[in-house]
């Protein structure tokens, strides 16, 4: 794919339009901190924002938003529904709670966040079905650009295709060298969904990989660039996050070089002991 600049988008199956890059808020402190990453990453020139109920950091968003002075039309942000909010009721309730906290009239791409919540693992299907129906409510409304879905596999997805009228148009999966759903890749993209990946530098892990200190030096870039360059060029939307300036604005220089196929392909057996991608039907959440 030719990615220009951070202006460089995405096109979801219903013609919306996403930065190819997007700041990550998970972990990311509820507090001065937590607005002072925002306000960095604008700065730098992020316009994707990804966040969520359970990081408990929206209005972080809202308050950087407010000081920034960033036109909210042209930022995209992102917020997930909880396991606690799986029914028509709880979504529509807490996705007001949403919009209240990130100081916004709508939201540009709206997820579930998991498939399979702890409590509900004897009728996830029913309740992922009506947490869908909300979901499409809410985007027929305009009060959402779009609509998706995260950590869902292969029978997640077939599940609530069953009684879907409006199909997924994103699956934010866990995604970084060594950690490689393929399965989860090749059947969300027959779906006509984009992938996005979150911890694409491993939670931290990669950084301290010998093999790609050797390609850092290689390419002459810091090695959290060459993941996240590594990602994009698997047709994946990274989500970098970092509440440090300097490395947020690092993280979003990665259209100036290009990672070569063989490099590409070691770069995806690299083994930094990075934990797998969770079990969703065993999640402890």
């Amino acid at each position: 794919m030719d990615f220009k600049d951070q202006n460089s988008t995405f096109r979801l199956s219903n013609g919306v339009e996403i930065p190819c890059i997007g700041f990550g808020m998970w972990q990311t402190p509820s507090d001065e901190v937590g607005v002072a990453s925002v306000l960095s990453a604008l700065e730098a020139g992020y316009r994707h924002i990804d966040t969520a109920q359970a990081y408990r950091n929206e209005q972080c968003v809202g308050e950087a938003f407010r000081r920034s002075g960033v036109k909210r039309e042209d930022v995209f942000i992102t917020t997930k529904i909880w396991n606690d909010a799986h029914s028509y009721d709880l979504v529509m309730s807490s996705f007001e709670e949403s919009l209240k906290k990130l100081d916004t009239s709508y939201v540009d791409l709206l997820l579930i966040h998991w498939p399979n919540p702890q409590a509900l693992r004897d009728r996830w299907q029913a309740a992922n079905a009506e947490t869908w129906k909300a979901m499409e409510e809410l985007y027929r409304a305009g009060r959402v650009r779009a609509i998706g879905i995260s950590n869902f596999r292969k029978h997640h997805i077939d599940a609530l295709l069953e009684t879907a009228e409006i199909p997924p148009m994103v699956n934010q999966i866990k995604h970084c060298p060594g950690v490689i759903q393929t399965e989860v890749e090749e059947y969300s993209r027959s779906k006509g969904m984009l992938l996005e990946a979150y911890s694409p530098l491993g939670t931290g892990r990669m950084l301290e990989s010998e093999e790609m200190k050797a390609l850092s030096e290689k390419y002459d870039r810091s090695i959290a660039q060459i993941c996240i360059r590594w990602g994009l060029q698997r047709g994946y939307l990274p989500l970098p996050k970092s509440i440090t300036p300097s490395r947020i604005e690092e993280n979003l220089r990665v259209f100036d070089f290009e990672i070569d196929e063989d490099d590409m392909n070691y770069i995806a057996g690299i083994d930094a002991g990075v934990r797998n991608a969770s079990n969703p039907d065993a999640v402890p959440f």
